[in-house]
């Protein structure tokens, strides 16, 4: 008998927390931060649905901390089986998982020492011993490589394209002297990104588990490019400066790339561009590492000498002062820094500084979750509440949607249409409720498929 529950991603793009229980043995796919609205972001304070121990081991899709972060909580509460991902993303663990303790543990003290809290004294979810603890459990697998979890079931890792190392997770069980295949999408990947390989095809499965961030909406026929070349060309004519919350890993290393190719297209003027995030500098080292996850592109770019993450006067700022030396630029510059939704991390600090000057440019690209400070600023509030004051929003608002790392729903009705035979279940997760029921109803009408929108801690037999 295999059961599926759903302990997180259900209504909401965050939490991803699917528990497959087989027999006698227990494994967690996913084991993400809830991020955005309040309610949500307190689940990750409540008790773990299970005994964390019971858990026999946990498989990841990728390594954002939607999928990841809960991790070292776990750990900390007594999790202690291995810990499979691919290669790239044990290598991007060992950077993110720290860094989101840190953060924690910076927030907690700042909360404390500004007196923002209602907390006496506020406290970090984890600490970084605690993430150190949840790394030394991390079990690396190559792509396309079958291993055996136990007995009856067997896991192997196939490219997403979402971000370096993203996977499928593809199980093969045995359910009654009978082979059922279970396949986790974690994020879906958009095909011919830059960087990335197209995920990968996939022809049949049993029970799918797919997510939905952009089930009821469409990237546009837009050159990308263009669009971020006039936005940068705009804002060094405004004479400020361009801030764009990204996130750390895969989105920065695109935009990198972007930036790299419109410089030598001569579309833009080269312009100071400062990376501020540990994390981004780190993960841009660890993309360099994993070329061999590269797209033919990349390595074809890579061999002619060029570097293809570096643009003409890419600068890292690494430590505290240098980030806040940022603060001196007037004009002609841009500052990539995490985290992408605005929900921590050092471009609370930029936006802080930046957002009252209608002089400067924000720029969203990624999609931005219900209840975070992106989702307001994008939304044309008049004011964002950051560090305990309310922000005032001169600065020009942009959005690009073409970079995002998710498929729309046509790029994942495409992929979908591969399936030569239809899957018992689909179940749809990653999107809030709109989102998931736009997507359901197309997969209905387009290939008349089962499919369920489960709801948080529901439970599944899967026959």
């Amino acid at each position: 008998m295999v059961n599926l529950s759903f302990f997180g991603a259900t209504g909401t793009v965050t939490g991803s927390r699917f528990l497959l229980e087989t027999g006698n043995k227990k494994y967690l796919i996913d084991c993400g931060l809830f991020q955005g609205l309040k309610k949500l972001r307190l689940r990750n304070w409540d008790p773990f649905p299970i005994l964390p121990s019971e858990i026999d081991a946990a498989i990841l899709t990728h390594a954002h901390i939607d999928h990841t972060g809960y991790l070292p909580r776990l750990v900390k509460n007594g999790f202690y089986g291995p810990v499979y991902s691919t290669t790239a993303t044990s290598d991007l663990c060992s950077v993110m998982l720290p860094d989101s303790a840190h953060l924690q543990e910076e927030d907690a003290k700042y909360a404390n020492k500004m007196k923002f809290t209602k907390h006496s004294p506020a406290l970090p979810l984890y600490t970084i011993n605690d993430a150190k603890d949840a790394l030394s459990l991390f079990t690396p697998i190559p792509y396309g490589k079958t291993i055996s979890l136990s007995s009856d079931i067997e896991l192997t890792f196939k490219d997403a394209g979402h971000i370096l190392g993203s996977a499928f997770v593809d199980l093969r069980i045995e359910v009654n002297g009978e082979r059922r295949r279970v396949l986790f999408s974690g994020d879906l990947g958009r095909p011919a990104q830059p960087i990335l390989r197209d995920p990968h095809t996939v022809f049949s499965t049993d029970y799918l588990v797919i997510e939905s961030t952009y089930g009821d909406r469409l990237h546009g026929d837009k050159d990308t490019k263009s669009e971020l070349a006039t936005v940068i060309n705009e804002s060094v004519e405004r004479g400020g400066v361009l801030i764009i919350p990204s996130f750390a890993v895969g989105r920065t290393q695109e935009l990198l790339f972007t930036i790299r190719e419109l410089e030598e297209e001569n579309a833009i003027p080269k312009i100071s561009v400062y990376v501020d995030s540990p994390m981004a500098i780190n993960a841009t080292k660890i993309f360099e590492k994993n070329k061999k996850d590269h797209d033919l592109e990349s390595k074809v770019i890579a061999l002619s000498g060029r570097d293809i993450l570096k643009t003409a006067k890419l600068q890292f700022a690494r430590t505290r002062e240098q980030s806040m030396a940022l603060n001196n630029i007037k004009s002609k510059a841009i500052i990539i820094s995490a985290s992408g939704m605005v929900t921590g991390g050092r471009i609370l600090h930029h936006l802080f500084h930046r957002l009252p000057s209608p002089k400067n440019t924000v720029l969203f690209i990624g999609y931005q979750a219900e209840g975070t400070r992106g989702r307001t600023i994008l939304n044309s509030a008049e004011n964002v509440k950051i560090h305990g004051r309310y922000v005032p929003i001169n600065a020009k608002v942009e959005k690009i949607s073409g970079f995002s790392a998710h498929a729309d729903y046509n790029e994942a009705l495409a992929w979908l249409s591969n399936f030569n035979s239809p899957p018992r279940k689909v179940f749809i997760v990653h999107g809030e409720s709109d989102q998931s029921r736009a997507l359901a109803d197309r997969i209905r009408s387009k290939f008349g498929w089962s499919v369920e929108i489960p709801e948080y801690k529901s439970k599944y037999l899967l026959e």
